[in-house]
């Protein structure tokens, strides 16, 4: 297999400069390869060290670092050892920025670390005077505020365990999920803002109280500025009168394994599993990708376009712990002509800037140009995750925002609440790939036989325990739930259901989910092997292929959303035909080519082609409240063209 073209290197001054490749040398290694063969040969040596380069502090020692260091299914990570993830989060002071909010209506709130430890100090009293306690469920239905994160401390510090979804999910979504953990306090707003529009959140909520009746105050923050109704909510109570201000925070040290946060799988093929992530495996995992793989810094201002309801919030959230300066945006992204973003890198000096995939490629079908419009110069990375980056993309993110700048496109999940494959700032980057494999993370490609395989695509598995593995599934005592959804497919070894291949280069490129994995003829192919072909054309704006059950095989079926109302014509067939023919094989030309209007996607932004499938074979889609736009999935049903060959 031929390498793929290198489009940038760190120069030697960045390159020595950064933690990680102290860090390299500080073990007497000469190389990343080397450091990561050490670190997943010698895990719990890796995770001792990782205490120390993060600064983490215990309030009680650990027994051993690692007890069954051969058992994922078993293992256990700092068993014995206490310590607080909110004073790790606020343990930096002083009048520099922590958190710099901007919303769609242009509107900007700064705090500084001492204004941040004395708000989540008067919210923490005030949920300590209503008698929250360790282990009780505390959720946020907010928008991605200050107010938000100031929520999560303030309960955390207590020892309760934090859960929260965007606004913008359907009243089942937040039923299906905050139903599950019945949560004692309620965090919202009276609204939020997007594409203009002013959206009320209190009659959702309301709904809410009535349907999950373990919630006993509702605290709401006034985001729309109204306040309107908090009154005819159970235990409704403004955010200003709720916080006791002048109060010492006092944190309650957990377990290094106590439960922190509370996540959620997508939930388009049922009701959403409950993934409970742990204080110290979350924070030492963030701190290892914050300081060694992102090379972030108190100089840094750190941003991630996100919602509360997706892990790259909580990832996000934890840059406070390095003293880096956080930015939150609140709306759409494509306000202001799509520059709203870029505007924001411009103004507030962003250092590390991310966001989706599908953002980078729709700015890039939108023809902007960020690096000629806006003052880019303190960039240094840009980070993508939530699907595929097309190796075009990474070509327009260097040549339409800087040569000068690390793209890392990471790749792990809500299940590890972290990543498998990501940045590096020592090593250079290549067209379509991502950088490396993360320290002390065993991952190796599988075939179906359960076979390592390189330069080969397969199933993309970890094969050691690492610390921000799930403590398990809420309501799932025997771990029945947790264990069949990880490593019920190769036993003993962790199985992520992302269809991938690792490069001669120790490098990895991701093809999509595996479960959404196309079959015809018996030959695997990655939905996004196809996506990244069509996709080069400029009369298309997006893609989705699934597979057909068709007279004993499956057929490929792509749907295509059509520019400007681009006809798709016999000639545009073709050209989409040719493409995919050209620069893959023909088995992954699709048999049916059809044009909709748009095509469903989750909260978070990403498309799911199982919901598709489902609809097109006349099968139920148990939970269209985990859709942001559920109602596309109707351009799907009863397609005439499908029922013929």
């Amino acid at each position: 297999m031929a390498s793929n073209p290198i489009l940038w290197k760190p120069s030697l001054e960045r390159l020595e400069n950064s933690a990680m490749h102290k860090f390299m040398v500080s073990l007497g290694f000469n190389s990343y390869s080397d450091l990561h063969r050490w670190s997943v040969q010698n895990v719990d040596e890796f995770w001792l060290r990782m205490v120390d380069v993060g600064g983490i502090q215990f309030t009680k020692t650990a027994d051993c670092v690692l007890n069954q260091p051969g058992d994922m299914t078993s293992a256990v990570f700092f068993g014995g050892a206490e310590l607080s993830f909110p004073e790790h989060i606020l343990r930096h002071t002083g009048k520099r920025p922590a958190i710099i909010f901007r919303g769609e209506n242009g509107s900007r709130r700064e705090l500084s670390f001492d204004e941040l430890g004395e708000q989540v100090s008067a919210i923490a009293e005030g949920l300590r005077a209503v008698g929250v306690k360790k282990g009780d469920r505390v959720a946020g239905f907010m928008p991605n505020c200050p107010e938000t994160i100031i929520a999560m401390l303030a309960a955390t510090s207590l020892g309760a365990i934090w859960s929260s979804c965007s606004p913008d999910f359907g009243i089942n979504g937040v039923v299906d999920r905050f139903g599950q953990i019945t949560p004692k306090i309620l965090f919202t707003a009276d609204g939020y803002i997007y594409n203009g529009k002013i959206h009320d959140s209190l009659q959702r909520v309301r709904e809410l109280l009535e349907r999950i009746p373990s919630i006993e105050k509702t605290i709401v923050v006034p985001y729309n500025d109204s306040g309107l109704g908090v009154a005819s909510l159970r235990g409704g109570i403004l955010w200003d009168d709720f916080g006791i201000p002048e109060t010492k925070l006092h944190c309650v040290p957990t377990e290094f394994n106590h439960p922190l946060y509370i996540m959620y799988s997508s939930g388009t093929t049922g009701v959403p599993k409950c993934i409970v992530h742990g204080a110290g495996g979350t924070l030492i995992q963030h701190l290892k990708e914050h300081i060694l793989h992102c090379d972030i810094s108190q100089e840094d201002r750190v941003f991630f376009f996100t919602t509360c309801g997706w892990m790259m919030w909580n990832w996000l959230v934890s840059a406070l712990a390095v003293g880096a300066t956080v930015c939150l945006y609140d709306g759409s992204p494509f306000a202001r002509k799509g520059r709203v973003l870029w505007e924001m890198a411009e103004e507030e000096k962003l250092t590390i800037f991310g966001g989706g995939a599908k953002f980078f490629s729709a700015t890039q079908k939108e023809g902007i140009r960020p690096g000629d419009e806006f003052d880019l110069t303190e960039l240094k990375t840009v980070l993508s995750t939530g699907s595929v980056l097309a190796p075009e993309t990474f070509d327009f993110l260097y040549d339409a925002v800087s040569t000068d700048v690390q793209v890392a496109s990471i790749s792990g999940g809500t299940d590890i609440i972290s990543c498998f494959a990501g940045g590096n700032p020592m090593l250079p980057v290549r067209r379509g790939e991502l950088q490396c494999l993360a320290l002390a993370m065993d991952v190796q490609i599988y075939s179906d036989e359960g076979e390592r395989v390189t330069n080969e695509n397969g199933e993309l598995v970890c094969c050691n325990a690492f610390p921000s593995m799930p403590i398990g599934f809420w309501n799932d005592p025997e771990k029945s739930k947790y264990h069949a959804a990880y490593f019920e497919k190769f036993p003993g070894v962790w199985a992520h259901g992302d269809y991938a291949q690792l490069t001669t280069e120790s490098g990895m490129i991701i093809y999509g989910r595996s479960d959404a994995v196309l079959n015809p003829g018996g030959v695997r192919i990655g939905t996004s092997e196809i996506y990244r072909e069509v996709e080069k054309l400029e009369e298309v704006i997006e893609t989705i292929a699934i597979g057909q059950e068709w007279d004993g095989d499956v057929r490929v079926v792509l749907f295509v959303v059509m520019r400007h109302q681009i006809p798709l014509d016999i000639n545009m067939k073709d050209r989409i035909r040719d493409i995919i023919r050209q620069n893959t094989t023909p088995r992954h030309v699709p048999a049916k080519i059809i044009a909709v209007p748009e095509i469903p996607r989750t909260i978070s932004g990403k498309i799911v082609e199982l919901a598709v499938r489902n609809v097109v074979h006349g099968e139920p889609v148990s939970n269209t409240d985990a859709l942001a736009n559920p109602e596309a999935l109707n351009h799907f049903k009863d397609i005439a063209e499908l029922a013929v060959g």
